[in-house]
């Protein structure tokens, strides 16, 4: 064995490297001791199972997941591929205690060893527990339990139940056989896994499915989802504590009763959800009420109603009759009417005959004055008033005169007949120059001269002649 402390004689040593005696291999290069390397610890540690926490996990935009795994002592990183990443059973976060199962390798690239991760599973239940109270706290602050959002009330009778839980365990069997007890509802059955690989990512899909379902399409929207399933361990229960069902649950617009495992069992779906049950028979129970309950209550509240009509009725009855007691009798109310007609009859009789005998009277005074020799008397006056105003009218006419011998001058105009205005002396005569004369038989034309008138008569249309 080579001394280590052997120091070289400055005298051996030269600049270019040259091959020695007692020199047994050629030099290696760093890639083959690194590919000696790497087979050798593969060979050596190509199954592993290593306990320890996790520190500094990160997913890659590939979907290969690095991280270290740590304890008091030491550190080792890891890397797990795409597959495998994607099968994991829970949410990989820092600080929580696991176990990795793998094998060893070495990366040349930086002459370090790490293991490659086929499988990891939580250090126990305790390290289970601690994942559990990590998500509820962090779900809590962010707001998605129960206690820390608006609870939305559950509808009194249900026509439509959504139920997800798996369509071949006891747990749907117990629901549909309450609710048909209780008050038969239409339930639809969304079949999903409840524990295992996938289970989580499958009742995720079916809340976010129920809550998608249109009001108005072919399959009636329900309105209320059970999200159940029997009892467990805290393992086959961690489906339902998953980040997936926890925020689908809190997110949905339906309301939702979470019913997973027995009474003593929580998950964070009871807290994410608007109501606990402690067994899916509970779920079923709180989700409808009894039929048979709701018959007697009705027939109790009819029963109720048509007792307060009736004592109604007879406490309006009781005020109609003390009313009815007090009120006058009708022929007291009737009686001073009675009476003032009967005055008002006697009345009107009355002053029927007095009007009756005042016309009569009327119709003796005008039956006395319609004598006959009143009427020929009045006949004569009027046949006298009648002729006197015919002489009347004889007397104003002025052609009246001429029939006794006197004739009318009136002055001649340019129309035809003259002017119209009479000429009464001479001066008139002379002004108005010519003049015509009205006879009883007919008119003269005449014409005034300066010694006086002179006449002649009218010109016919054969021929004129001169008077």
């Amino acid at each position: 064995m080579a001394d280590p402390f052997f120091m070289p004689n400055n005298d051996e040593l030269g600049l270019v490297a040259e091959s020695r005696a007692g020199d047994n291999a050629a030099p290696l290069s760093v890639g083959d001791l690194s590919m000696k390397l790497k087979r050798m610890v593969e060979g050596e540690f190509s199954h592993v199972r290593l306990k320890g926490e996790i520190s500094g996990y990160k997913r890659a935009s590939s979907g290969h997941v690095y991280l270290c795994l740590k304890d008091d002592k030491a550190v080792i990183d890891g890397v797990m591929w795409k597959g495998a990443a994607a099968a994991l059973p829970f949410a990989a976060a820092d600080g929580i205690e696991v176990i990795a199962t793998g094998k060893l390798t070495t990366y040349p690239g930086r002459s370090k060893y790490q293991i490659v991760i086929e499988r990891m599973e939580l250090a126990g239940e305790g390290a289970l527990m601690a994942l559990l109270e990590r998500n509820k706290a962090r779900f809590e602050a962010e707001g998605l339990f129960a206690k820390s959002k608006a609870r939305r009330p559950l509808p009194f009778m249900p026509r439509t139940i959504g139920v997800v839980t798996s369509p071949t365990g006891a747990v749907i069997r117990d629901i549909l056989h309450r609710l048909g007890e209780r008050c038969p509802s239409h339930v639809i059955v969304w079949p999903v896994k409840v524990q295992g690989q996938g289970a989580a990512e499958e009742i995720a899909a079916a809340v976010r499915g129920f809550d998608a379902m249109p009001a108005d399409g072919p399959v009636r929207r329900p309105d209320l989802v059970i999200v159940a399933r029997g009892g467990g361990s805290i393992e086959d229960l961690w489906a339902f504590n998953e980040e997936a069902v926890v925020r689908a649950v809190a997110g949905c617009s339906i309301p939702i009763i979470s019913a997973v495992g027995h009474e003593t069992d929580t998950s964070l779906c009871d807290h994410a959800a608007d109501l606990r049950a402690p067994t899916p028979t509970a779920a079923a129970e709180i989700a409808v009420p009894v039929r048979a309950e709701l018959a007697d209550t009705i027939a109790m509240l009819g029963l109720r109603t048509e007792r307060c009509v009736r004592r109604y009725q007879e406490r309006r009855r009781e005020r109609l009759d003390a009313l009815v007691r007090v009120l006058p009798r009708r022929d007291a109310l009737l009686g001073p009417q009675r009476q003032k007609t009967d005055d008002l009859a006697a009345r009107l009789s009355r002053g029927l005959e007095r009007r009756l005998d005042a016309g009569r009277r009327q119709l003796d005074r005008a039956g006395a004055v319609l004598r006959p020799a009143m009427l020929n008397q009045r006949l004569a006056g009027a046949r006298a008033a009648l002729a006197a105003m015919e002489r009347l009218h004889l007397s104003v006419n002025p052609d009246a005169p001429l029939e006794r011998g006197y004739a009318r001058v009136e002055a001649k105009g340019s129309g035809k007949g003259g002017s119209g205005k009479v000429v009464a002396d001479t001066a008139a005569a002379r002004a108005a120059g010519a003049l015509i004369l009205h006879f009883r038989d007919g008119t003269i034309d005449a014409r005034v001269e300066r010694g006086g008138a002179k006449a002649y008569a009218a010109p016919s249309p054969e021929q004129p002649s001169l008077l």
